[in-house]
């Protein structure tokens, strides 16, 4: 029998299109435009987690986190989309 390995998989959770981003606003105005860094056109804030998960293939550690941060309510759907990736 095959050992699990462990992955580290890689949760992105950002504001959806469309929806206010006050803090990746704040950043763009208040930093990047006032330090003279006019080419930068927007910026949108989120949050990273790394997680390590013990799982038989990268294809199940993936699904493992993703269905952990839906039923734990790690995000909110209605506001917010990940990005999952091993």
């Amino acid at each position: 029998m095959r050992r699990p390995t462990v992955f580290a998989v890689k949760v992105v959770i950002s504001n959806r299109e469309g929806a206010g981003d006050p803090e990746g606003d704040t950043i763009y105005r208040d930093l990047v435009l006032k330090s003279g860094f006019k080419q930068v056109k927007g910026i949108r804030s989120g949050k990273f987690l790394k997680v390590s998960v013990e799982a038989p293939d990268a294809t199940s550690a993936k699904r493992l986190v993703s269905k952990m941060c839906d039923e734990l309510r790690i995000y909110n759907p209605a506001a917010h989309s990940i990005t999952v990736e091993v």
